[in-house]
């Protein structure tokens, strides 16, 4: 597997960015490994604000708050809709407020490197074809293995 992210920032406020990229790339490459997704892979990770992501959440979904992370996933995944195999795999886009994080990080009482960490690979779970919002039995699903894939990657509510 070869995962190729392009990075870019929203937003007019600081962050330690090499660190943010190195979080999302890990718990990227972590969460392809654990769903056995191979290929050339390509995701754009774009970091911003609560306002950014307002705006985004509001454009996009009609939804008129800020959140922590969006998913716009390439494909479904679903029959007929997957890439071709003489393609790179372009998974779509996410989107993460790094300030949000910032604040649950501090609201659950880990590190901001748990929460990006658990934000991406959410967010990578939406762009794999999960979805928590279709069924409690989804929901139940996805984040059983989101919680598998923390746990594989050593990152724990504690850390």
């Amino acid at each position: 597997m070869s995962l190729n992210i392009i990075f870019s920032a929203d937003t007019d406020n600081e962050y330690d960015w090499e660190f943010l990229k190195s979080v999302v790339t890990a718990a990227a490459e972590g969460t392809l490994s654990d769903r056995s997704v191979e290929g050339d892979l390509e995701l754009s990770v774009t970091f911003t604000d609560n306002a950014g992501i307002h705006e985004y959440n509001r454009k996009y979904r009609n939804i008129d708050r800020p959140t922590d992370v969006l998913s716009f996933p390439m494909y479904t995944f679903a029959e007929g809709d997957i890439p071709s195999e003489d393609e790179p795999i372009i998974l779509g886009d996410m989107v993460l407020s790094v300030e949000r994080a910032e604040e649950q990080a501090a609201e659950f009482g880990h590190s901001l490197r748990r929460e990006v960490a658990f934000l991406t690979v959410h967010s990578m779970l939406h762009l794999l074809g999960y979805d928590h919002e279709t069924s409690d039995e989804d929901e139940r699903e996805m984040f059983a293995i989101q919680d598998a894939i923390m746990e594989k990657l050593g990152i724990t509510r504690n850390n």
